[in-house]
């Protein structure tokens, strides 16, 4: 049998435990209830239907993935105890878990794999998760042998956290759209460590200890009640007082730094290397003056990344330069920054023939922001490219809907977003760069209108490429490429925190922080 994927993976149960094991400082201890909180409430509990880290927190408790990682960035067993990889990376056998169950007591069988996987093609937003995943065979019980047209070097990030839950095909296979089944919400049947006891929207999800759970002693809560808390301030007191043990996704940078000066708290960014967030100033390559890369980079040297860095995210952010996320192994840093050089601006656009006028403009965009917490950043951009005699107009949307409509219609010059690279580039990057990928009415898809033969061709070759180091190439050319191009200039990550009394222990750090199963999360006496 011919190993691919990185490394031979043929992986045992008992190797996670170890790891586990000598994770921990301290004994764990059994019993207690976190009180935790959200900032946005799901629209339901299934992430097999639905991406998004709101549904992924309480989902990654209730539904368990065949896979899971540690904060390496190595595959671990979860619900597959181990695998095997075959076939040049197009054949993929899980060895199944056999005492699992589902939260009603019906075995978690493969077939369920292959249903839930073949669910997930046909409702999840991410096309390319599964793209070539072509049949999943069920030889017995306990093995599901994944198919696949290709290799794929992101299917096992694919198979972990939020992206595969385990759904049961005896509760989801009853005809119903699985996208509004009333199980999404309520009476949940799960196949995680955490069975849902009540999920009241906008106000609180309420889960209890799987006792039947197939690691055995876990997990270790007791309960967690997940508050669904909208008010930035509210949580940030609820946190402080004692109301809150635990808060993930934070972003807001006053109440980071705040909450940074409270010695019961542990405030670390440390777990969302896969979740990947990143804010850009996204331009329309395709209509008006932003069409002109010349006009692209002479904005990119009039934005100063510092001061977004520093005064607009009090130095909670980190620099990010490309499209990929800084935590990834994949990103490349060497390409150019674009730092701030008006007079280098300015020079641009007037040896591009964009002359100034009495008033001292050359011509007007507009730009749009996706989040309200963006809006300092849209307002910066207008001084900013004053300087250089840009009239800007800051148009702010009615809500999202609103903002996602425009700006995926492509009516728009200059947009600030924030958007995720899910673990592996195939998953969460392509899709931004590949002008396959040009679909109006879509949000989150090419909405830049950008499009470059020689990028689609190095993304089509790592999509498909096994080699660690060959990927890593692929992608530090398609870096310098895009970078080049500037279809986006790249500015920060969003500075997603973590917050949590001291008396939690082993709260989730890997790559996909909340978006993982906290089973092995504890209260400290």
């Amino acid at each position: 049998m011919k190993k691919h994927f990185l490394k031979t993976l043929l992986v045992s149960f008992s190797l996670l435990l170890t790891s586990i094991s000598t994770s921990f400082a301290e004994e764990p201890k059994r019993g207690g209830t976190l009180v935790a909180s959200m900032g946005s409430n799901p629209r339901h509990l299934n992430p097999a239907v639905q991406s998004g880290i709101v549904t992924g927190f309480p989902g990654s408790q209730l539904f368990a993935t065949p896979i899971r990682y540690d904060n390496n960035w190595d595959p671990q067993p979860y619900l597959a105890e181990s695998w095997e990889i075959s076939d040049g990376g197009k054949t993929v056998k899980l060895n199944l878990v056999k005492d699992a169950v589902f939260h009603d007591g019906v075995p978690i069988k493969s077939s369920d794999v292959k249903f839930s996987l073949e669910t997930i093609q046909k409702n999840h937003p991410f096309k390319t998760m599964f793209a070539p995943v072509e049949s999943v065979e069920t030889p017995d019980e306990h093995t599901a042998i994944l198919k696949l047209s290709s290799p794929h070097p992101a299917l096992m990030l694919a198979m972990s956290s939020q992206l595969m839950s385990i759904i049961p095909e005896h509760v989801y296979g009853d005809g119903q759209d699985p996208k509004k089944h009333p199980q999404n919400s309520n009476n949940v049947v799960g196949s995680g460590p955490f069975k849902l006891v009540e999920f009241k929207s906008g106000e609180h999800v309420i889960l209890e200890r799987f006792d039947d759970f197939f690691i055995k002693g876990r997990p270790y809560l007791d309960k967690m009640v997940i508050k669904i808390i909208k008010d930035p301030a509210a949580r940030t007191i609820a946190l402080e007082n004692g109301e809150l043990d635990f808060h993930a996704f934070e972003n807001i940078a006053r109440n980071i730094v705040r909450l940074k000066k409270n010695d019961n708290l542990t405030v670390t960014s440390k777990g969302y290397a896969a979740i990947g967030p990143i804010d850009w100033l996204a331009f329309n390559t395709k209509d008006g003056k932003t069409a002109d890369v010349n006009v692209r980079k002479a904005i990119a040297h009039a934005i100063d990344r510092n001061f977004i860095l520093k005064a607009i995210m009090l130095g909670v952010a980190d620099e990010a330069r490309t499209g990929i996320h800084p935590g990834s192994p994949y990103y490349e840093a060497n390409v150019e920054p674009y730092d701030l050089n008006i007079d280098k601006a300015n020079k641009i656009l007037d040896d591009a023939g964009y002359a100034k006028g009495s008033d001292g403009m050359r011509f007007g965009l507009t730009v749009d922001f996706g989040w309200p917490g963006l809006k300092p950043n849209a307002e910066y951009t207008k001084a900013a490219l004053k300087k250089i005699g840009i009239d800007v107009t800051v148009r702010p949307s009615a809500d999202f809907p609103t903002w996602a409509k425009t700006v995926s219609n492509h009516n728009f010059d200059l947009t600030w977003d924030t958007v995720f690279n899910w673990g592996d580039p195939v998953i969460g990057v392509h899709r931004t760069y590949q002008s396959s990928n040009i679909k109006k009415g879509v949000i989150w898809s090419n909405t830049q209108q950008y499009s470059n033969p020689k990028v689609d061709a190095i993304l089509e070759k790592a999509g498909v490429e096994n080699d660690m180091a060959k990927r890593k190439a692929l992608y530090s050319e398609f870096q310098k490429m895009i970078v080049a191009d500037l279809p986006v200039y790249w500015t920060n990550t969003l500075p997603y925190h973590t917050i949590y009394n001291k008396k939690v222990g082993n709260p989730p750090m890997g790559i996909w922080a909340t978006s993982s199963p906290m089973d092995m999360t504890y209260i400290k006496d």
